[in-house]
């Protein structure tokens, strides 16, 4: 199968149905062993156990990014290539990076309290990240608001394309001001500054939960093809009917008339 039939929801359903089941049980399983593994990490020499909040806290954090990544190229498939399922993913992805986004800045809070003796500070790289939130919240308010499914895909397209500016922004705060968060630590010139003692067990959960979001993002995917479906069903059926009425209502005039005429 290639992409090009991808682009045809029954396929892509199709497609869908079958690799589901394994692809949630690989993510259960992997994500059984990241959290295992990051139970076991040692605590580190300044920050104790509050370390392993790292664990969760980072891969929300880059797949907040990420998903926003993604959402972008499904922007351009609508704007650009008019792909048949491009808003479907843009549209499905956007309640999954609002929930990451959601998470990076709940336990980055709740990991900042110990380490810098608050739960926020207004410095760049928290303030960019909550405002990648919120615009999570006002694309998926734009969806909501807009009747027409095709104007609201392009309204949505433009508005995740510039908010793709934020995410160089959120990237690379940390080396443009003077922030308390602190700089990459994983993925820098150099090679990683974590010990593999905590590199490993970040890596497994970054790819445990990349593996959750495509899972939860296909599945939803899958549930805005039924839905659109459910509706365009709905819209059918209440034009049939009004067009039923019409002309039933047609004919009891045409007959009316004529028995008046008689």
């Amino acid at each position: 199968m290639t992409l090009t039939d991808l682009a045809n929801p029954t396929k892509f359903l199709a497609l869908t149905a079958r690799i589901l089941p394994g692809l949630a049980g690989v993510t259960v399983i992997l994500l059984a062993i990241g959290l295992y593994q990051s139970a076991l990490a040692p605590d580190d020499y300044q920050q104790g156990a509050t370390v392993k909040i790292m664990f969760i806290h980072v891969p929300n954090a880059w797949l907040s990014m990420f998903v926003w990544g993604v959402m972008s190229i499904a922007s351009l498939g609508t704007l650009v290539w008019r792909h048949p399922l491009a808003d479907v993913a843009a549209k499905a992805a956007a309640p999954i990076g609002a929930s990451f986004t959601f998470l990076a800045l709940l336990t980055g809070s709740l990991w900042g309290r110990p380490m810098w003796g608050t739960y926020w500070e207004w410095d760049a790289r928290l303030t960019s990240v909550l405002i990648l939130f919120l615009m999570y919240l006002g694309l998926m308010a734009l969806w909501r608001a807009v009747d027409d499914p095709s104007r609201a895909a392009r309204a949505a397209a433009v508005l995740t394309l510039v908010g793709a500016i934020n995410l160089p922004i959120i990237k690379f705060s940390v080396d443009w001001w003077n922030t308390l968060h602190q700089p990459a630590s994983v993925m820098r010139m150099g090679g990683s500054a974590l010990d593999k003692s905590f590199l490993i067990p970040l890596l497994v959960m970054a790819i445990a939960f990349t593996l959750l979001f495509v899972t939860l993002h296909l599945a939803a995917m899958r549930n805005e093809i039924l839905r659109r479906r459910v509706r365009s069903l709905q819209m059918m059926q209440a034009s049939r009917i009004a067009f039923s009425s019409e002309t039933g209502g047609g004919s009891q005039a045409t007959a009316s008339n004529e028995i008046g005429a008689a």
